[in-house]
């Protein structure tokens, strides 16, 4: 447990309703009662004091709440006070700068308050990270992922395969180390790493799926020119933001829009429409539409109503590797030949032909089934641990039955390794700063 107080704003430094102001540590309740004279030596823990905040010379400068939470039943685990005060930013930081005059109190770092949670055992180190999700949180999905998240369900889900993988290990060392006393402990080690390997797989699985939350999707309308992708960008957007006209090669450059459907958040592209013989200014805009289309986590290829079925296929392979849902649009002037297919989709932005079942096509081919917020809101840090976890427990189901124990128990101890960068249990000083690092400041 840290010996110095940290202070901070727990609230955004813009003029409002309620401002706060949160100290954390030994001296927080002796230093917070400078500023709050008239609330009791032992103060009861979580009751709120409607108290007078006042100044060196005891002058009063507002009057608020102060609410104490004895260490270690509160957030960070040790001794915390909250100064709740009106929302003034000059009134707040001159409170801050109140706290600030006692030698034993610094500022906050970004994250601290949640790292100091996290090393007093107060919270594992997928829920301390669930706390900078929920503030980041732009759509519906993401904060009641985060939420769950925060109440533990990622951690759950990382114990269940940690424990067991632990003990495994110990098995292992334990015939190694001790094989008299340990006889028959590795009977079935390679069912149990298989099994657990499964497990990570299935976590690791939906990796994918929780940073599709966490950050949103990308959507990239593309095609030849005058097939209608503006018209149909803005139908699907709900506002005309890209300008519409018969001249082909209208847009030059890559729109972009945010919607939210079903609590998940995605990002519209409108790109400028592909052909051979463009000027200067459309060929920069395509190479855009091109490298759009690369980052992008879905492609709509939208295709005019004179496009034949082996048009379709040329146009089809623009988009690589990327997802791809084709539709006909201009629907209201014709349909498209895109082949055979007998999901084929008519829309028109014009006339709204066909959207709703966009919709539903575009969400299903880049959720699947389920609820988005009922995923673990897995980080790109997570999904990098969870991906060595599985390979070092392949390579350990793999050795189970061709190579010695020490290998297995070696590749084992690699695999717990890894999944304890998840949970805290194994992790350096590094890479908790670089957790917090992206933290605000006051949490």
């Amino acid at each position: 447990m840290s010996h110095a107080t940290i202070v901070a704003l727990a609230t955004a430094p813009a003029a409002g309703a309620v401002g706060i102001l949160r100290l954390s540590g030994p001296a927080a309740l002796e230093v917070g009662r400078k500023l709050a004279p008239s609330v009791p030596a032992e103060p009861t823990p979580r009751h709120a004091y409607l108290a007078g905040f006042v100044d060196a010379a005891g002058r009063t400068l507002d009057e608020g709440l102060f609410l104490y939470f004895r260490a270690p039943a509160s957030f960070t685990g040790e001794d915390v006070v909250e100064l709740q005060a009106h929302g003034s930013p000059r009134l707040l930081r001159l409170l801050l700068g109140r706290v600030l005059e006692d030698e034993r109190v610094r500022p906050a770092g970004p994250g601290e308050f949640t790292r100091r949670a996290f090393l007093n055992g107060r919270v594992d180190l997928t829920r301390a990270e669930a706390v900078a999700d929920l503030v980041a949180a732009d759509s519906e999905a993401a904060v009641r992922a985060a939420a769950a998240g925060l109440s533990g369900a990622l951690s759950q889900r990382v114990r269940a395969l940690e424990d067991p993988l632990r003990a495994l290990h110990a098995d292992l060392e334990g015939v190694l180390n001790f094989p008299d006393e340990a006889e028959g402990a590795d009977a079935d080690m390679g069912a149990r790493v298989a099994a657990l390997r499964v497990q990570g797989q299935e976590l690791l699985d939906e990796a994918g799926r929780g940073r599709l939350v966490r950050r949103g999707a990308r959507v990239v309308l593309y095609g030849p020119v005058n097939a209608g992708k503006s018209t149909l960008f803005n139908k699907l957007v709900g506002e005309a933001r890209a300008l519409v006209d018969d001249e082909p090669g209208t847009t030059r450059d890559v729109l972009e829009a945010r919607v939210e459907w079903e609590g998940l958040s995605l990002t519209l592209l409108d790109t400028a429409g592909l052909r051979e013989a463009a000027g200067r200014v459309e060929a920069l805009g395509i190479a855009r539409t091109r490298e759009a289309l690369v980052g992008a986590d879905l492609a709509v290829l939208v295709l005019p109503p004179e496009a034949t079925g082996a048009m379709a296929e040329a146009w089809t392979r623009e988009a690589g590797a990327t997802r791809l849902v084709r539709v006909a649009g201009k629907s209201d002037l014709g349909a498209a030949a895109l082949g055979d297919d007998p999901e084929q989709l008519r829309v028109s932005g014009l006339t709204g032909e066909g959207i709703e079942a966009l919709r539903r096509a575009i969400l299903s081919l880049l959720w699947g089934g389920g609820t988005p917020s009922a995923v673990a809101l897995v980080s790109e840090r997570h999904a990098d641990a969870l991906r060595r976890t599985c390979e070092a427990l392949a390579r350990a189901e793999a050795a189970s039955h061709v190579s010695t124990l020490e290998v297995v128990s070696g590749e084992v101890g690699l695999a717990l390794e890894a999944l304890g960068e998840m949970s805290g249990t194994h992790v350096s000083e590094a890479l908790l700063d670089a957790i917090f690092q992206r933290f605000c400041i006051g949490k």
